[in-house]
């Protein structure tokens, strides 16, 4: 059994990032090699140092929506929404709070120019003449443990500069670190790139609440590894050249297709014993004790290996979570 308290670690809180550095690759970068047992800091434009010609460097150019709204009750209380996705029309499932809003309540927004209304626990539907009024309500869906509003930098900050294809309630955050100018230097080094899609969805927040974690379920979120992406990743398998996930997001996505899947809906759930087919390097950002993203890079590096790595993040201060430093497993 794997039990859920063998995945856990202490974080002083003051180390939880609540705000992006300017730069993008001036994050630190901790470097993990598995073979030798070796922990090396460095910093994320740094990168290239550890990249080979030929090299194949996987990216999720999911985009994030602007999906939290908030809005008042026609009684004047507070109503917070977290769009999730779209269930038909003009109509999503949500995470709404306070708990007290219940179906049929009426929900304004934008000082009452634009509302919607409660069609059901967990929905919503707006009374707007297209989808893009909505987000246009909305501001970036920041995690719980930045403690603070998005902000208008957010809005550039918590996107990737490679951002493309719209559906993600949360930033595949190990790709905030990439500036346009270092993806030019890695084409220019003969390092090969291929973007997937995987939208992040409410999973990212689902907390794994059983003991023995193989009993827990992973939400679905829907991937395509794009056509023009395939060639490649095929070519760096039968060459033996190296995949690069970029964020454990593109790595789900990557073996999602090693299994013969395209295009879809994932709910694969990595954790140690996992047998990786596709992925040989992970680039990922440090994770929250006890969920799945930290349970995936456990599989993939070894618990003990990432434990003592984690444990060396926060001796030499790195900043944890979204708007953090990186971590380099090779």
């Amino acid at each position: 059994m794997l039990k859920l308290s063998d995945f856990d670690y202490n974080l002083p809180k003051e180390l939880i990032a609540q705000y992006p550095l300017k730069k993008r690759d001036a994050a630190k970068l901790l470097v993990l090699n598995r073979k030798k047992q070796t922990i090396e800091h460095r910093i994320f434009k740094d990168l290239t140092d550890y990249l080979n010609k030929n090299d194949l460097v996987v990216l999720n150019d999911t985009k994030v929506l602007r999906c939290r709204l908030y809005g008042k009750r026609l009684t004047g209380g507070k109503v917070e929404i977290l769009l999730l996705n779209r269930k038909r029309d003009l109509t999503f499932n949500a995470m709404i709070s306070p708990a007290r809003v219940k179906t049929g309540d009426k929900i304004v927004f934008n000082g009452g120019e634009t509302f919607g209304v409660i069609s059901s626990k967990n929905e919503i539907t707006f009374n707007v003449k297209d989808m893009g009024t909505i987000y246009k309500l909305g501001t970036m869906p920041l995690p719980p443990y930045i403690k603070r509003d998005s902000e208008d930098l957010d809005n550039v900050y918590y996107q990737t500069v490679y951002a493309n294809e719209e559906g993600a309630i949360a930033s595949p955050t190990a790709g905030l670190h990439f500036t346009k100018e270092l993806i030019e230097k890695m084409k220019t080094n003969g390092i090969n790139l291929a973007h997937v899609t995987l939208h992040v969805g409410i999973g990212t927040f689902k907390p794994v609440k059983t003991d023995d974690i193989i009993q827990h379920k992973m939400e679905s979120e829907y991937f395509k590894i794009p056509q023009d992406s395939i060639k490649p990743i095929e070519n760096a398998r039968m060459s033996n050249y190296r995949i690069i996930a970029v964020g454990t997001t593109s790595l789900r996505a990557l073996e999602t297709y090693a299994n013969g899947v395209e295009e879809g809906y994932t709910d694969l759930f990595i954790y140690p014993g996992h047998k990786f087919k596709l992925v040989d390097s992970l680039l990922t950002n440090f994770h929250l004790p006890k969920t799945t993203l930290f349970m995936l890079v456990c599989a993939f590096a070894g618990g003990s290996l990432v434990k003592k790595a984690y444990q060396e993040a926060i001796d030499n201060k790195y900043r944890f979570y979204s708007y953090g430093d990186a971590m380099l497993v090779i």
